[in-house]
């Protein structure tokens, strides 16, 4: 059964706007009729239901893209293809959540010294780790890229 971008957008509760956007950003995919107007099959309700989750949970635009490569563009995903994705983003939120917790732990130490140096602060750069791969301020959830 193929819908409309409007009848997506009303079972999903996402704006059209948003839904070009998704389509743009390679998130979703659809066919064109005659027309030339928009047409979604309706495993497409699933993939979107998926997007919103992530988006819930942190996941920025990017790794979704990333993690939604390995489904299909334009049918339901198998039970594993679901499993697999599941994995990764439950290994990189359990990344995040323990990032989070050490930030939380030294939070009062941070604020209570209020040095925030790039040189000696556990919290803004722990162990220097910024400055091995780069010079300059950066955050602790951004991960440095090698060459």
């Amino acid at each position: 059964m193929e819908m409309s971008v409007g009848e997506v957008a009303k079972r999903t509760g996402v704006s059209v706007a948003t839904l070009h956007f998704y389509e743009e950003k390679g998130l979703i995919f659809s066919t064109r009729n005659a027309g030339n107007q928009r047409r979604y099959q309706r495993a497409i309700l699933r993939r979107i239901a998926v997007i919103k989750a992530a988006q819930q949970v942190g996941l920025t635009l990017q790794e979704i893209v990333q993690a939604l490569e390995i489904l299909p563009k334009h049918k339901a995903p198998t039970a594993e293809q679901w499993q697999t994705l599941s994995q990764a983003w439950h290994t990189l939120l359990e990344n995040r959540i323990t990032s989070l917790k050490m930030m939380q732990n030294q939070l009062g130490s941070c604020i209570q010294c209020g040095c925030l140096s790039l040189e000696h602060c556990a919290l803004y750069n722990p162990e220097d780790k910024h400055g091995i791969y780069q010079s300059g301020a950066k955050l602790i959830h951004h991960q440095p890229q090698e060459s």
